[in-house]
């Protein structure tokens, strides 16, 4: 279930990041290319997919559900730019290929992260007029994807993740790090798409707190990768963490417990749409999916 799922999200994705880029090209000046270049990455593509599993899970069928899911791709893709910076985790490559400052320079990369996110909110806006979606329902949609974006989300997570360098932390310290830098994204993703949907407050509910479990469950897995698999399987510099100096929570917990710690999240996850009376065996088979992938 889970491969027929990011099949459909990578086909659908791939197809208008392709668009986009290209639109892009045409018109973001010497920024074009770059832009193009960033958004051209293969990648899993699970936020997207997660999107499209709420969005469906909350009884969702609109077409344009794919362009929301692609705004908030393009989110995740600032995100990757920015973090590969080497004021950052200066890393040469990301998904298989040279990081943008690597093909480009640093202050291009740079200004490419910033301008992917008024890219990814003009996306937005084209997908809630394509689903008929409200102006309460869109601005609750924006407000959701641009604050796991911001410095409550993403921002504060990366920021809190560079002073936390050298330093030694509790599996405590981890969690409020990674649940703004990995998990408020993967949060906002479950949530928009069931806005999208209609969903009400008990389900929305079920959603954030589903997503704010595997978010963390991803990033546990990341740890555990990072430690444990190597630069091809990974498609970017494995050992990252340990040169680094950073705290993770292989480190604070084994690999053992680490993968432990993710399984038991996945499975709280899980529990939580259960609760809030929300079958799903897409988003079952992907929270298992988060912790046991390979890469």
């Amino acid at each position: 279930m889970t491969e027929v799922l990011f099949a459909e999200a990578r086909a659908v994705i791939d197809a208008q990041l392709a668009e986009v880029a290209s639109r892009l090209e045409r018109t973001a000046g010497r920024f074009g290319r770059p832009l193009s270049y960033a958004l051209g990455t293969a990648g899993k593509r699970v936020r997207p997919a997660l999107v499209l599993a709420c969005y469906r899970a909350a009884g969702g069928r609109g077409a344009g559900i794919a362009r929301l899911a692609t705004a908030v791709e393009i989110i995740h893709t600032y995100s990757l730019v920015h973090d590969d910076l080497p004021c950052m985790d200066d890393d040469a490559r990301r998904r298989g290929r040279p990081t943008t400052h690597m093909v480009f320079d640093v202050p291009t990369a740079t200004r490419v992260g910033y301008l992917l996110v008024p890219v990814a909110v003009e996306i937005l806006c084209e997908a809630t007029r394509e689903l008929g979606l409200d102006p309460g329902t869109h601005q609750a949609i924006a407000r959701e994807l641009l604050a796991a974006s911001g410095i409550r989300g993403m921002v504060g997570g990366q920021w809190l993740d560079l002073a936390a360098e050298g330093r030694s932390l509790v599996a405590e310290d981890l969690t409020a790090i990674h649940s703004r830098k990995t998990g408020a994204l993967i949060r906002a993703g479950c949530v928009v798409g069931g806005l999208a949907a209609g969903a009400g407050p008990p389900v929305l509910a079920a959603f954030a707190e589903f997503g704010q479990d595997i978010g963390l469950a991803f990033q546990i897995a990341d740890d555990v990768l990072d430690a444990t698999a190597t630069t091809a399987q990974l498609g970017k510099t494995a050992g990252r963490d340990a040169s680094l100096r950073k705290s993770t929570y292989v480190s604070a917990l084994g690999v053992d417990g680490a993968r432990a710690e993710a399984s038991r999240l996945a499975g709280r996850a899980v529990a939580r749409l259960a609760s809030a009376g929300v079958g799903s065996a897409s988003l079952a088979s992907l929270a298992d999916y988060i912790v046991h992938r390979q890469s």
